[in-house]
């Protein structure tokens, strides 16, 4: 009997595509063939996201096209956070799960190969699947590690708690199993993955520091990068944190989305922080790591934000100079209170300005962050091959995207090589070997 092929694509943020390597992985031991191309498969599954309007709409664009003939089996955040959307839409679908489905994935998957329309959305926003659960990389040196799934915050615009749930962590000890398998199988990068990495424990009486420093004690070879965190959860475990940050296995990386510099706006995002303890954190980290790359998250035009407001975000921006910057236009989604808030929604015009604006900005901001590593030599670990044939990407301890050309056919991918950056860009750094 022929094996039935899949095709599995995932969309979104990291946790996303840990969840989608782990849906591979299931219907990989069930017995399916996962296919690398659509065109060749029986079934399609596609792993959604919907955090942002835009992003819903591209989804639902994708979910449309697919090949009559298919049978499609929808997963992820999109079902959970506008099903009715989705039915209305996409009719023709044949399953669907939520997000974190594990080897749920196979009974939908069978029931939908027996040509019987499937619906698994019960407590899905609770799921918590085993960690060790098979899986198959996308990059075959990062293991993505979800460390809780979930978070504690009730932001006025955020939509994936509908769809997440409220924070489940997983024990320490549950996590460093999963990371010595990994390394065990060749990773050289861990990827510690959340909503939100600084609410980790706090529901088992822990916290990310501890989480950390227990990661750093496994033997081996390894980096880690640490997901997004929230400035007030970070600013609670400070101190710790930043202790655990000067292990050399931790990238000196950190995503700290503030979203508004203005107070008032923050206040009605429901986000629990000042624009001054914001920067209180970020000077922490920098005081301890002067290179540490920072990223954060703008949100432009939210209900009610006027332009004095938006101006504050500006000089924020202009002030803390962040390596990158995130940028979104204010897009209601279904169930937010800001959704509510029609009488304060900001032109639509007046919305793309700022935005245009926050971008000019953000852009000449990490085009200056990065000259800072123009001449600097170090180590790098080549974790991907470049767009551009005989071209490998690797990560500094900052996480850098540093571009090494070499003109010839050997396989870097894994190597650590000494470089010196000759050339910096806006997004990378072009380096050239060292002896």
């Amino acid at each position: 009997m022929r094996r039935l092929r899949v095709f599995v694509r995932s969309f979104g943020c990291t946790a996303n595509l840990a969840d989608g390597e782990v849906l591979k992985g299931c219907l990989a031991q069930a017995g399916y063939r996962i296919e690398d191309c659509i065109e060749t498969a029986d079934i399609v599954v596609y792993n959604t996201c919907a955090v942002k309007g835009p992003t819903e709409n591209r989804i639902l664009n994708v979910l449309k096209q697919v090949p009559p003939g298919k049978r499609l089996v929808i997963a992820g955040c999109l079902p959970l956070i506008n099903y009715q959307r989705l039915c209305e839409e996409v009719p023709f679908f044949d399953g669907v799960v939520g997000p974190a489905a594990a080897q749920g994935i196979i009974d939908v998957v069978e029931q939908v190969s027996n040509g019987r329309k499937t619906v698994a959305l019960e407590q899905a926003a609770e799921a918590m699947p085993s960690l060790v659960l098979p899986r198959v990389r996308l990059n075959a040196l990062v293991g993505i590690v979800p460390i809780n799934y979930g978070c504690l915050g009730q932001c006025a615009y955020c939509c994936v708690v509908f769809a997440r749930g409220r924070l489940r962590s997983y024990s320490i000890h549950k996590i460093v199993e999963r990371v010595e398998k990994d390394l065990s199988s060749g990773v050289q990068e861990l990827w510690v993955t959340s909503q939100d990495t600084a609410c980790y424990g706090i529901d088992l009486g822990t916290d990310l520091a501890v989480l950390l420093k227990a990661l750093c004690k496994v033997e081996g070879d390894f980096r880690i990068r640490v997901g997004m965190m929230t400035p007030n959860m970070a600013e609670n475990i400070l101190e710790d944190l930043i202790q655990a940050y000067k292990s050399r296995k931790i990238f000196k990386f950190i995503h700290l989305p503030v979203q508004s510099g203005d107070d008032v706006v923050l206040k009605s995002m429901h986000r629990p922080y000042s624009a001054d303890d914001f920067r209180l954190v970020v000077d922490s980290f920098r005081d301890s790591f002067p290179r540490i790359t920072l990223a954060t998250d703008i949100i432009c035009g939210f209900p009610g934000e006027t332009r004095e407001a938006f101006k504050r975000s500006l000089r924020l921006i202009e002030e803390i100079k962040p390596d990158i910057v995130n940028i979104s236009k204010f897009f209601p989604r279904p169930r937010t209170s800001a959704a509510t808030m029609t009488k304060d929604f900001v032109p639509t015009s007046e919305i793309k300005d700022r935005s245009r604006a926050m971008t000019k900005l953000a852009r000449r901001v990490s085009s200056e962050r990065n000259r800072r590593w123009l001449g600097w030599t170090g180590r790098v670990l080549v974790d991907e091959a470049g767009t551009i044939p005989g071209s490998w990407i690797g990560r500094n301890f900052a996480y850098k995207p540093v571009v090494i050309k070499k003109n010839s056919r050997q396989d870097l991918i894994g190597e650590t090589l000494r470089v010196k950056v000759i050339r910096v860009y806006r997004t990378y750094l072009q380096a050239t070997l060292v002896g």
